[in-house]
């Protein structure tokens, strides 16, 4: 009862915080405004900002990626891997397929569909893909590796540390500041800790807004396909506000209706995949040039992790696996703190391990599927994806197209358009529940935040794709968002993962063994002591 009072309980205004909520309204707006009423001016400053950032500073995102996932592994299988997000004992807070679903859906939205299955139409045009061997060879390989482990590993780790200062350490604040107390101390309060929870949510919105703007014009096309209506861009505005209608009714329902729509979008995605593995007549192609794909990867990991293109051959690095890492750094704000949340009950190393096999099985299996589909069909010659889409200039129309292939291709859009929508509404629906938690002052783990504040989030997150779309941004202009909103966050991660470790640390050396094992651990712990 006291739980229900506490969720009940309505939050005032005083307890609003303005820095993460005013500001970065009147910063998104100013840029709305800006990208809608001069949008040649706004492409070249962005890309200047762009160059200058991948160009002088690339190795800087690949070491943190590259870095994050060895610290990941040393957390899981150390002695922090063993401490309960939670009371000592306490059983998880939802089931494994549950908890799992929501992790995978609320890390990805719909733009693992869009890049799974066009991706490697990108690749074909590389000429460092040319230069490395074939298409065949390292088309399937870069799209594995670019989704695989090292950006999963920013979500498994993160998740691991807001769920110990969220279930563990029972912080009265929801804040990226929050997670730094261990290093800053009393200043977490005062300025540094404002700026980081400013520049927390501007990451935030600049992650949705390239999220948004770059998979939405594929569901639009699939919609307008369907239905045999004319594309445009309001169309495509259409759409998104649909969409935030959606998910918006949806996070009002809270935590349940976040997992009911959690595990429709796993069985719709999973519905996807199947048509395509077992009726798109490619089946063998697929799984054979996946596991030789994956093979590859394994066999070159570090190679690709750490390749600069020191005299800028090609700008491979620059223009993608700099973009996907800092692509995944924006994400951290809100879906590890989300995933974080959903964890309480269980071990750290079973939140970081979890989090690799939901997300990265999950992800690959979709590369490996609807990607080689239209690479079979590239390289067997029996469509040309890559012509389709030099004489187009439409990627989307490309993407359509390839679906056009398969048998009872209208059914194929449906369950795609389908998944796009559930991919978004459970993304967003945790983003914009942790985004209203977060713009409290303080914020108990047992409350709820109030409908005006989610409603007010939900809105928000939709200005910045709608000014995009208006201003024509091609996928460069959308890297640029990313790569620039990345630069700053990537040292707070940092600075988060180590005030988590000096925490964690801190927390066993102040419990007794039986207090950081579960019960089943806890007693063969004891029985090896004894003997």
């Amino acid at each position: 009862m006291d739980h229900q009072k506490n969720r009940q309980r309505p939050l005032g205004l005083r307890r609003i915080d303005p820095w993460t909520t005013i500001v970065p309204f009147i910063a998104i707006f100013i840029l709305c405004v800006v990208f809608i009423l001069r949008p040649e001016g706004s492409t070249y400053t962005l890309s200047s900002i762009r160059n200058f950032l991948g160009d002088s500073f690339g190795a800087y995102y690949l070491i943190i990626g590259l870095g994050v996932l060895i610290v990941s592994l040393w957390i899981a299988f150390s002695d922090i891997g063993r401490i309960t997000l939670g009371k000592p004992g306490e059983k998880p807070q939802y089931g494994f397929w549950t908890w799992g679903a929501m992790v995978f859906t609320c890390g990805l939205a719909a733009d693992i569909l869009f890049f799974s299955l066009c991706e490697w139409i990108y690749y074909a045009q590389e000429p460092h893909v040319a230069a490395m061997g074939s298409m065949q060879d390292w088309a399937s390989t870069y799209t594995q590796f670019h989704w695989g482990p090292i950006p999963w590993s920013f979500y498994a780790t993160l998740a691991a540390c807001f769920g110990f200062m969220l279930h563990v350490r029972g912080v009265k604040k929801q804040k990226y500041s929050e997670a730094c107390r261990p290093l800053l101390g009393a200043r977490t309060d005062k300025a540094p800790g404002k700026i980081i929870d400013v520049l927390a949510v501007i990451a935030l919105i600049a992650g949705t807004a390239t999220t948004f703007s770059i998979a939405t014009p594929l569901l639009s096309a699939a919609l307008t396909s369907l239905f045999g209506i004319a594309g445009s861009k309001y169309v495509t505005i259409a759409i998104l506000v649909t969409i935030c209608l959606i998910y918006t009714f949806a996070v009002l329902k809270g935590i349940r209706g976040i997992s009911w729509l959690a595990n429709a979008c796993m069985y719709l995605f999973g519905a996807l995949l199947i048509y395509v593995l077992v009726f798109g007549g490619e089946a063998r192609y697929i799984v054979e040039t996946g596991f030789t794909g994956f093979g590859n990867m394994v066999q070159h990991f570090i190679g690709l992790s750490t390749w600069t293109d020191a005299l800028r051959t090609t700008n491979f690095p620059q223009n993608w696996t700099i973009f996907y890492w800092a692509y995944w750094m924006v994400w951290c704000v809100a879906s590890p703190f989300f995933m974080g949340k959903i964890s309480r009950g269980r071990t750290v190393k079973q939140v970081i391990l979890g989090a690799y096999v939901f997300g990265v099985s999950s992800t690959l299996i979709s590369f490996i599927v609807l990607g080689n589909y239209g690479l079979g069909l590239q390289v067997m010659g029996k469509f040309d994806s890559v012509s389709f889409f030099e004489k187009s200039g439409d990627l989307y129309q490309t993407v359509i197209a390839i679906i056009g292939t398969l048998p009872l291709s209208w059914l194929v859009l449906i369950i795609l358009a389908a998944s796009m929508i559930a991919f978004y509404a459970t993304s967003f629906d945790g983003i914009t529940l942790v985004a209203s938690q977060y713009s409290y002052r303080e914020f108990k783990e047992d409350e709820e935040a109030s409908n005006r504040m989610k409603l007010f989030w939900a809105i928000l997150l939709i200005l910045l794709p709608i000014g995009l779309i208006f201003s024509e941004g091609s996928m460069n202009n959308l890297q640029t968002v990313s790569i620039i909103a990345a630069f700053p966050i990537a040292i707070v991660i940092i600075m988060i993962i180590a005030s988590f470790i000096k925490d964690a640390r801190k927390y066993l050396g102040e419990s007794p063994k039986k207090a950081v094992f579960p019960p089943r651990r806890r007693t063969k712990f004891l029985l090896k002591r004894v003997k």
